[in-house]
């Protein structure tokens, strides 16, 4: 291998590190914050979901929330749920 072989493996591995930084780390803290979010989840605390639906939590469990919104409860997937809305 001669100096043109050892620029090209210089180049690919800093394409791989500029992916690394710029893609999957990101990724990866966002993932974080978010099961970070969903395990800090309480009774009572107003929430919005990726649909755009906001409202109280009533009931928790595994996989689901319910939500009363108005005078209606939705149930919704925990995942579902991006922010906790400060009152």
């Amino acid at each position: 291998m001669g100096q043109g072989g050892t620029v090209m493996i210089i180049n690919i591995l800093l394409v791989v590190a500029i992916f690394y930084f710029l893609l999957i780390l990101p990724q990866r803290r966002e993932q974080k914050r978010h099961a970070e979010l969903l395990a800090a989840l309480r009774p009572g605390d107003s929430v919005a979901t990726i649909g755009g639906i906001v409202g109280e939590i009533v009931q928790l469990g595994d996989s689901e929330v319910t939500l009363r919104t108005g005078d209606s409860k939705v149930v919704v997937e925990r995942t579902k749920i991006t922010r906790v809305i400060k009152s």
